[in-house]
């Protein structure tokens, strides 16, 4: 795989792995066409599975390689990750505040954002999964377009691996939108619809991301730890308890630990 990337320059390498991303929540919405409901204790392992992913991936793939990068910086290695975390975080809190979306399984009343009354659930849940995946998208086209700056194999593996992880856990994100409106009488077809759509921005956020850090090296490490933040914010704020609000918190919180040893393993064996 690594040597069929390097045939393309990093902002492409970014474009492919992102819609191998997209595909896995195509995948992960096309269960509704084998089922109208999924097991509620499954769904909520694949949510926690999914925050332990991007956990591991914060840090093993995003805020680590940015503090190595930081060795020059006058104020302190730890500054660029310190600040970029937080501004990611801040980012996406932001975003929260304003876009209009709807936790799977959360009623209508309970949609946050600006002014969401009146809007359909379905596109209110889109809109919580698209809020999901853009952190996601910065963090594989930044990872990528590192690679511009002189990125080794190694790097490459490693940028491979963070596309890897993000496109597993993105499978239970397909599936929480789509079975939802499933449920709710909404046709198979237009639930698959709905549900890989909300994949679509991560191509998007990674040519963003790879074209911001490609030619502005001094941004990269902040830009990875940027990335890192944003993520963190999402596992913390939404998937997190997103998986525990049925009473599997037992479950959930296993299969949080699993997902961050996975990606782990992945992340030390192949980058």
């Amino acid at each position: 795989m690594v040597e069929f990337f390097q045939e393309f320059n990093p902002i492409t390498q970014a474009f492919i792995a992102t819609l191998f991303t997209w595909g896995m929540t195509a995948i992960g919405a096309a269960l509704v066409f084998a089922t109208k409901t999924i097991n509620q204790r499954l769904m909520d392992s694949m949510l926690g599975f999914a925050g332990g992913v991007m956990i591991a991936a914060s840090y093993w793939s995003l805020l680590a390689p940015a503090i190595e990068m930081s060795g020059n910086n006058p104020i302190g290695t730890w500054f660029p990750a310190a600040f970029g975390f937080l501004i990611g975080g801040i980012f996406l809190w932001g975003i929260d505040k304003i876009l209009p979306h709807l936790h799977p399984n959360a009623p209508i009343g309970k949609a946050e954002g600006y002014h969401p009354k009146g809007r359909k659930r379905s596109t209110l849940l889109v809109l919580a999964i698209t809020l999901h995946n853009i952190p996601e998208g910065l963090a594989v086209g930044i990872a990528f377009g590192a690679l511009a700056n002189g990125g080794t194999e190694a790097s490459l593996a490693g940028a491979l691996t963070l596309a890897l992880g993000i496109g597993i856990q993105n499978f239970p994100e397909g599936v929480a939108v789509s079975m939802p409106l499933r449920r709710e009488g909404m046709s198979r077809r237009k639930s698959f619809l709905y549900g890989q759509f909300s994949g679509m921005v991560e191509p998007i956020a990674a040519l963003i991301g790879a074209f911001a850090v490609a030619f502005i090296e001094t941004l990269l490490p902040y830009a990875l730890s940027f990335a890192a933040g944003a993520m963190i914010f999402v596992v913390t704020e939404e998937v997190i308890p997103g998986s525990q609000e049925n009473g599997n918190k037992d479950l959930a919180s296993m299969s949080l630990m699993v997902g961050f040893v996975l990606m782990m393993i992945l992340d030390v064996a192949l980058g």
